[in-house]
């Protein structure tokens, strides 16, 4: 797992290979990843948009960028925590991600960034 604080928001990252999911014969990995967004801050926020890069261990990146996660855009009160998981696939047996949160601080409008810390994702039997 990794984790990361920055504006008082601290992203915690865990990652698993869904080994029955993905194809070797067809060159296609697929990993879920649970992201848990905590709020240090004194005020509450809301989770307005996400910005991913992804990497394969080929060269080949790609980005992702939308509203919110997973159809949400959640409000996390002081002190709390939101937990969510989805997926990447990959087109080789190793990769990272990364990206940041634009989050909105619910008190007086006002937008930030969170970074998201880079994770890595690989085949279980690549780690050795």
């Amino acid at each position: 797992m990794v984790s990361k604080i920055s504006e008082g928001v601290e992203i915690s990252v865990e990652v698993f290979y869904q080994e029955n999911l993905g194809s070797m014969m067809q060159k296609e990995f697929t990993f879920a990843y649970r992201i848990s967004i905590e709020n240090l801050n004194n005020f509450p926020i809301r989770l307005l948009r996400r910005h991913w890069f992804i990497f394969d261990s080929n060269g080949e990146q790609s980005e992702v960028e939308g509203e919110g996660v997973i159809g949400e855009q959640p409000f996390i009160d002081p002190g709390q925590k939101y937990q969510y998981m989805s997926g990447c696939n990959l087109k080789t047996e190793m990769g990272k991600m990364y990206g940041q949160y634009l989050m909105e601080n619910t008190d007086n409008q006002a937008t930030f960034y969170v970074n998201i810390p880079p994770f890595e994702m690989i085949v279980p039997f690549k780690n050795n």
